[in-house]
């Protein structure tokens, strides 16, 4: 399916050649799958699905069912793989079956799920369904908690089958700002993000363009099979923008609360503006995938940030100035209470990479656009030795390439992912610039990775290699 308007049965044969290739690597069973009924042709018509700088590009709209049946059956290989990838890491990371905890989720979640978004769930497995891959509602519903299941919940159902204490997992790290007047060379808004993660995670390579019969217009980055960003990145056609990082050794969740994965997708699609985003987000809050959000409204040039934990909340806002996010937590009372980060020491990741953001805006103050925005999402200045060398200190991140990295485990297969950045005039077009792999074009060899590191070999079947890719710009309703 490497480009074009979907057309039913052309997309169905490309799929299953896919799938008679993926599938004895141990992904969800195939099944007959039975014609596309005409409401299903019409459905597919409306979508598409192109590739590009290795990016998979999608579009989908229409109803929650229709939406979602586009998604799973144009990205059903993709969205198969992402699920072994969750499951393998689940079982490894837990030993617990990946059954027990889709029954876990569904229990805890699916009362909270709004009807929309359970139908755009259940429309994403019928589609995979169609497309010869057997999955349930439940399974994506888990898949899209999986963040918020496996560094939040599980760490405290863990301290209750062990009973004794256990040290909760390190939550992935990310580097982004959000600068606007001032600080940027136009006065407008300019954001950018890249997103850390162990690379046997499934890669987040699609970027969504949703146009739901509801509410706003949203292009994004994602994971195969979420319906939320995830990572985070956003441009709504009400004009809002938005990322995050993570909030650094945090430790806080609640039963009985709206997943975070809800909260996202509910506030980017329906809110008008950034106080209605944050509100729609805190509605239901349960501390799960407890983020520091940079948000932006290009309409008015004013950008903030919401530091979200289980307990307390900061909020800043301004329309001169710059907001940075490297997993540290800013409001006291979260870093106080909620984290135990060490906000001073220079060797912990997050720290060495907040005092190279601060060096970066200062250094560029009134200069700042998109392509400053690129080379700081590359940069590899280690803040604590006081030189440049990519590893896990740097904002472009290589802990795959660090054998001393102070708090975690030498050439740890982790780091930068992706990049992307956008301006007010791309926001404005529902536009944004990505780049697929390590920030700084860093190609990664798996196979090569894992006969230097053996100690890695449980993620033999999950590790992908990423070759080096360019810069690509997407945008809301393109073609190939």
């Amino acid at each position: 399916m490497a480009g074009g308007r979907a057309k039913g049965l052309g997309c169905g044969v490309l799929i299953t050649i896919w799938l008679a290739l993926l599938l004895p690597m141990g992904l969800p069973a195939a099944t007959s799958a039975p014609p596309l009924t005409p409401p299903q042709r019409t459905w597919l018509a409306k979508a598409e699905r192109h590739e590009k700088g290795g990016w998979i590009y999608l579009h989908i709209e229409g109803g929650p069912r229709e939406r979602g049946f586009q998604y799973g059956y144009l990205l059903a290989p993709e969205i198969a793989q992402g699920l072994k990838g969750d499951r393998v890491t689940w079982e490894y990371r837990t030993a617990m079956p990946w059954g027990w905890v889709v029954k876990k989720a569904s229990a805890m979640y699916a009362a909270k799920v709004p009807l929309e978004y359970l139908a755009e769930l259940g429309g994403i497995a019928e589609g995979m369904r169609a497309a010869g891959v057997d999955v349930s509602r439940d399974e994506i519903l888990a898949y899209n908690a999986m963040y918020e299941l496996i560094w939040y919940w599980w760490p405290e159902q863990q301290k209750r089958l062990k009973k004794a204490p256990t040290t909760p997992p390190l939550q992935e790290g990310c580097s982004a700002f959000i600068a606007t007047g001032s600080m940027t060379a136009d006065h407008g808004i300019v954001m950018g993000h890249n997103s850390m993660q162990d690379y046997s995670y499934p890669l987040p390579d699609v970027i969504l363009d949703v146009a739901p019969d509801k509410g706003h217009r949203i292009l994004m980055q994602t994971y195969p099979g979420w319906i939320h960003s995830g990572t985070d990145f956003f441009v709504t056609d009400a004009g809002l923008v938005g990322t995050e990082t993570t909030l650094g050794d945090y430790e806080g969740y609640e039963e009985g609360g709206v997943p975070e994965f809800v909260r996202m997708r509910r506030a980017t699609q329906y809110a008008d503006s950034i106080d209605q985003w944050c509100a729609m987000m805190k509605d239901g809050n349960n501390g799960g995938y407890a983020n520091a959000w940079l948000l932006g409204d290009v309409n008015t040039g004013e950008i903030a940030r919401l530091e979200l934990g289980l307990r307390y909340v900061g909020f800043q806002k301004k329309s001169d100035g710059y907001f940075t996010g490297s997993n540290v937590a800013v409001d006291p009372k979260i870093l106080r209470f909620e984290t135990d980060e060490r906000e001073t020491d220079i060797r912990v990741s997050g720290v060495a990479r907040r005092v190279r953001w601060h060096q970066l805006m200062a250094q560029y103050e009134g200069k700042i656009d998109a392509k400053l925005a690129e080379r700081f999402e590359a940069d590899h200045l280690d803040t604590y030795l006081g030189k440049e060398q990519p590893d896990g200190r740097t904002l472009c991140a290589h802990y795959d390439l660090d054998a001393d990295p102070k708090f975690g485990t030498p050439f740890s297969p982790s780091g930068s992912v992706d990049a992307k950045v956008l301006d007010s005039a791309m926001a404005k077009r529902m536009s944004f610039e990505a780049r697929w792999g390590a920030p700084c074009g860093r190609a990664f060899d798996a196979g090569q990775f894992l006969k230097q590191h053996p100690q890695y070999d449980w993620m033999r079947d999950i590790l992908p290699s990423r070759p080096s890719q360019p810069w690509a710009l997407f945008t809301a309703g393109e073609t190939k």
